[in-house]
């Protein structure tokens, strides 16, 4: 087998600038300290980025792509409650790689615009999807509620995983960056959100939702 090509600079740079970020928050990491951890010059370091800005917009690229996919909902099929489950996995795993991003939200936006109009966009894009989700599920007879309900329960569900893990930093931010304490805080996210459907659930789908919770909850105990 043909050995691998060494990761070239920028990617290195990005993947521990986004290390840093999430370890020590985004405000509290310069470039000098990144030029520093890199063991390059920070001439270098600004050969392939003009600034901080540059760094945190390209690692905000490479996270809206991979969010995307996540909202992507295949045609032609209707979601269930395992399908549920499984995207707030999936967008709950994805907000963890990315944590900074949602930890300092709100001081970022405020100093960057290209974030504060993608992540609009973001949010409405994960609404549109929650709200199709739980349409879904009433057309199948698993859920019932108005439209006005499932309105507020696609916004109360991204509020939830939007802001969860700030939640959770505050609740025990000792533990924030422990493995097994974070999988535990994801999986409480998880349940979290998926609770907002919780009495509107029908019939079988209600029985798995009872189900599924009781695992997480022996799990989590």
């Amino acid at each position: 087998m043909l050995p691998k090509a060494p990761r070239r600079t920028r990617e290195r740079i990005l993947e521990l600038s986004l290390g840093l970020f999430n370890e020590f928050g985004e405000p509290n990491i310069t470039t000098t300290v990144i030029a520093e951890e890199m063991n390059i010059s920070p001439g270098n370091l600004y050969y392939h980025f003009r600034n901080k800005d540059d760094i945190v917009n390209s690692i905000f690229v490479q996270f809206e792509a991979e969010i995307e996919r996540i909202l992507t909902v295949p045609d032609g099929r209707r979601s269930n409650i395992d399908d549920v489950w499984l995207y707030l996995h999936l967008m709950f795993e994805l907000i963890w790689r990315y944590r900074f991003f949602y930890r300092d939200l709100n001081d970022l936006l405020s100093r960057n615009r290209k974030l504060e109009l993608h992540f609009k966009l973001i949010l409405a894009h994960k609404i549109k999807v929650a709200t199709q989700l739980c349409e879904d599920l009433r057309s199948e007879q698993s859920l019932e509620a108005s439209d006005a309900e499932i309105n507020a329960m696609a916004t109360n569900m991204v509020v939830v995983a939007t802001y969860w893990l700030s939640y959770e930093y505050v609740r025990n931010p000792r533990k924030y960056t422990e493995q097994q304490a974070m999988a535990d805080a994801l999986a409480r996210g998880c349940y979290q959100v998926l609770s907002q459907l919780a009495p509107y659930l029908r019939g079988e789908t209600r029985v798995l939702f009872n189900k599924l919770s009781s695992d997480y909850l022996k799990k989590l105990k």
